[in-house]
């Protein structure tokens, strides 16, 4: 069959993705400078793909081994001969996070990306807009409101320990550990946080819609990265959000479509909590929902309406909180049982340390909570070794110099690279796995989980490394003016849901479980197809064990 056999409606169905396609290959790729060709890297494995396909693999562990083992700084090729950075030298870090950091932004299109994913929130604006929204954000999430906070996440947590305990009892060998780490991330930041129950815990078709959504956006978005990032940047010009929208819609790409059908569920949940928020503050009545008006969103919503905020902004800042707060430290709690679980002389240790602390103070407050040594050391070991998000990107806003603390050899071999010349649109992809795990700043033994590394001085070299991040000198919540705003709140229901759980369960591995390399790691039985997010595991009441022992 020819073209002109094709039916009419078919080719008016057929033309406009085409031609929305070519359109928005041709607006990202333009124009794009290169970077010098003495730069160490990989060879490309495609012309069409570069290495984007391995760079991007969920199991690209061993080929992003393979590019730190070209030091600090290298090159890949991107889509169609686009050159990219790889960076972890941690003075390059600081020029990109901290002294040039208006030089180096998040890519417009994975701006474009949030925009349309969650609203015109903290995650989807930059440069003066950006500081203006962090700056209305910071109170919600200061120490003074994380004290506040904590005494409402307990009751959050002793629900999961007796929903643990139920589905214990069903028999079946096993729980999934990832599954209820999910739920308890998405109440503690929705109760905690804005003052809302999703009734994660309930088990209805409802709370599992809300569940499922932000288990399934990690690895959708992974799958769809590319096309969603570069067509809807593409397609700026050609029509507002709304339009864009409608795209996914009529575009033939599932990934997108299901990551959209994700995001609206929550969207309007957003929408309804903050409906409901509004209402109980013009009626000056704080305790309609859990809380009793000490979560952020009275704090937000207090502070926005005297800034003037606009309700678009209100409720993209929700959705980002959500999704945000509950993809990465569901990720988080869920690697450190899995690690504690794989030694069980280390959780046996955390085990007798928050049992004595909790006998002796009850629920313990924040201070307390934060004073355990070897708890924090566990989070802390487990943040550096298994950060969630392995990478960040960045785009070059103009060119400029990259200067390196550990110089590079140059491709040829002939000379040492010690700065670097990048030019204006240059992609560079940070590692924060690189950073985490470099030997040069942390010692040979980088690599390896060791709690016990932060119970004595640390090496020299990880404070002369300056690296940039807010946290624990290593990048894991990054540094700047785009580091993590949440991040203690993170470390708080971390360090919170693991001492109520180790205390009361024993955890062991019952499977080969592997972990997915994506926008943020998420477990899966090894070899399994399922692409939702999975961590079976064998969990045991410490009273059962006890009990054993006396008979």
């Amino acid at each position: 069959m020819t073209w002109s056999q094709v039916p009419i409606y078919l080719q008016c169905i057929i033309i406009p993705p085409l031609f929305i396609c070519i359109y928005a290959s041709w607006a990202f790729f333009k124009g794009r400078k290169s970077l010098s060709d003495n730069i160490p890297g990989p060879q490309s494995s495609s012309f069409v793909y570069g290495n984007t396909k391995e760079i991007f693999d969920k199991n690209g562990w061993d080929y992003h081994q393979r590019m730190r083992d070209y030091g600090g700084l290298s090159r890949f090729k991107g889509l169609i001969g686009n050159d990219y950075l790889y960076i972890f030298d941690p003075l390059a870090l600081n020029h990109i996070f901290l002294k040039d950091h208006d030089t180096f932004e998040e890519p417009k299109a994975l701006i474009s990306t949030f925009t349309l994913l969650f609203g015109s929130g903290l995650s989807a604006t930059t440069g003066a807009e950006h500081k203006k929204q962090r700056k209305l954000l910071n109170p919600a999430f200061s120490i003074r409101q994380l004290r506040n906070t904590l005494p409402l996440l307990y009751p959050i947590v002793y629900r999961l320990k007796e929903e643990i305990t139920l589905d214990i009892n069903k028999g079946t060998g096993y729980i999934d550990v990832m599954s209820w780490m999910t739920r308890i991330a998405l109440e503690s930041i929705t109760q905690g946080g804005l003052g809302h129950t999703f009734h994660s815990f309930d088990g209805d078709g409802k709370s599992a819609v809300y569940e499922n959504a932000i288990k399934l956006l990690l690895p959708l978005s992974f799958q769809a990265y590319h096309i969603y990032r570069d067509l809807f940047h593409s397609l700026d010009k050609l029509g507002v959000t709304k339009f864009r929208h409608l795209l996914t819609v009529i575009l033939p790409f599932k990934p997108v479509k299901d990551i959209q059908n994700a995001i609206d569920g929550v969207k309007e949940a957003s929408i309804q909590v903050l409906k409901k928020k509004r209402e109980a503050l013009e009626k000056e009545d704080d305790a309609i929902e859990v809380g009793k008006g000490k979560n952020m969103i009275n704090v937000l919503l207090k502070d926005g309406v005297n800034a003037g905020v606009a309700e678009d902004e209100l409720i993209g800042h929700m959705n980002a909180i959500i999704f945000g707060a509950t993809d990465t430290t569901s990720s988080a709690m869920s690697r450190i049982l899995s690690v504690l679980a794989q030694n069980p002389d280390e959780q046996s240790k955390l085990r007798e340390e928050v049992t004595i602390a909790r006998k002796e103070y009850g629920d313990l407050d924040y201070d307390k909570l934060q004073s355990l040594p070897y708890l924090d050391a566990v989070c802390r070991e487990t943040l550096r070794v298994y950060p969630p998000g392995s990478s960040v990107t960045r785009e070059a806003l103009k060119d400029t110099v990259i200067p390196l603390q550990f110089p590079i050899k140059s491709k040829d071999g002939l000379s040492d690279i010690d700065e670097v010349f990048v030019p204006k649109g240059t992609e560079i992809y940070i590692s924060i796995l690189g950073a985490n795990r470099s030997k040069t700043i942390w010692g040979e033994d980088a690599e390896e989980w060791k709690p016990s590394r932060w119970l004595r001085a640390l090496p020299s070299s990880v404070s002369e490394a300056h690296l940039p991040g807010v946290y624990s000198q290593m990048m894991t919540f990054l540094g700047g003016g785009r580091s993590c705003i949440g991040f203690k709140f993170a470390e708080m229901e971390i360090k919170l849901v693991l001492s109520v759980l180790v205390e009361a369960f024993i955890f062991e591995p019952v499977v080969d479980v592997s972990w997915d390399m994506g926008l943020i790691s998420t477990p899966r039985i090894k070899n399994s197809t399922d692409i939702m997010p999975s961590l079976p595991m064998k969990v045991t009441p410490v009273s059962n064990c006890e009990q054993g022992i006396s008979k």
